[in-house]
């Protein structure tokens, strides 16, 4: 019996950050902390110290309550943050607002989402103060309650601080509250080169979805909660939306190493670095047109549909034409290798010049 060619061919994966593994670091913390007995349901000593381990990395007082999903982390916290007559305001791209089928209004009992458009995927401070102080009072409309913004943002630009602090002192002004989408917080804060209480509570930010599972985990978010009166009713709506995992030493035990000597950010520099390298090599050929100032891990760029044939023939896997003809979404992670990107550099180049 032969191998089908098809069976042996190297596939080289940029279309998520969520198709790589587990770093090594997380699993060796899985099996050391799998033996034995532990109190269930976030009791146990590792959980219980997790508070701490955070505070300890945001430079401030922090609770936290872990979740296996993103979703489950924006979504139990806006609910929180809203009255179910309340809305959201966020960035039309937002992944609240196109990937998560409906979930923060479901979870929220109907909370409804208004976007705010903004260049670069980033909401304008500007246009959140005209939408946020738009018929205030008035019983028949949804009252502004919470603004959530994606850092990074889904095409890998980031919010600078003085930005973050501008739609801050908007929420403050308002009386709205803030919440950040964080599923790429690592790669932001490297781009950024700032500390992760710079990006958050000190630019206003009173609850962040702390991702891990995009860079590394594997399958955890961390949502922390910088206005701490808030973990209490998340903890219940929590259990009420069946995310309270019953061994829950096996998310906190991945977080744990996650934030041991600066894994979440090696790694988050590390997929920076691999993008960094993919726009400089693509810049450089005729043909192909980078999209988006990105920053981060998130490569959008615009190829004929010759050659992305050609690349998805030699075994780079990405998404293509979802977001346009011709629009090609690249993502690096952790664990992507030097040579792989330029393997990718060298296919690209001798396919426009074919």
């Amino acid at each position: 019996m032969t191998n089908s060619p098809l069976a042996t061919k190297k596939t080289i994966g940029l279309t998520s950050d969520n198709i790589a593994g587990v770093s090594p670091q997380i699993l060796q913390h899985l099996i050391e902390f799998s033996a034995g007995d532990a109190t269930p349901y976030g009791n146990d000593e590792l959980s219980l110290k997790l508070d701490r381990k955070m505070s300890t990395l945001f430079e401030t007082e922090v609770a936290v309550v872990l979740v296996p999903t993103g979703t489950a982390a924006n979504s139990l916290c806006l609910a929180a943050m809203s009255p179910a007559w309340g809305a959201v305001l966020c960035h039309p791209n937002s992944h609240i607002n196109n990937d998560e089928c409906g979930a923060p209004e479901f979870f929220s009992n109907g909370v409804k989402l208004l976007t705010i458009d903004g260049d670069d995927c980033k909401i304008d401070p500007e246009k959140l103060i005209q939408r946020a102080t738009l018929k205030i009072g008035d019983v028949h409309t949804v009252q502004p309650a919470v603004v959530s913004v994606t850092q990074a943002t889904e095409t890998g630009s980031v919010y600078t601080l003085d930005e973050l602090r501008a739609i801050g002192d908007v929420c403050k002004s308002h009386n709205l509250k803030y919440h950040m989408d964080g599923a790429r917080f690592a790669n932001a804060v490297d781009a950024l080169g700032c500390t992760p209480a710079e990006m958050t509570w000190k630019a206003g930010v009173d609850a962040l979805s702390f991702g891990a599972t995009k860079n590394g985990a594997f399958g955890v978010e961390v949502i922390v909660l910088f206005d701490t009166s808030l973990k209490n009713e998340i903890e219940y709506r929590r259990k009420r939306a069946g995310h309270l995992m019953s061994k829950m030493r096996f998310l906190s035990t991945q977080i744990d190493a996650y934030i041991s000597d600066d894994l979440w950010l090696n790694n988050a520099q590390h997929a920076n670095a691999m993008a960094t390298k993919l726009r400089n090599g693509i810049s450089a050929i005729e043909g192909v047109e980078l999209l988006h100032p990105s920053k981060t891990n998130i490569v959008f760029c615009k190829m004929s549909p010759i050659t992305i044939a050609t690349l998805h023939e030699h075994g780079f896997e990405f998404l293509a034409n979802r977001w346009g003809d011709g629009v090609a979404r690249l993502v690096t992670n952790f664990a992507t290798k030097a040579e792989d990107i330029d393997a990718f550099i060298d296919v690209l180049a001798a396919s426009d010049k074919s």
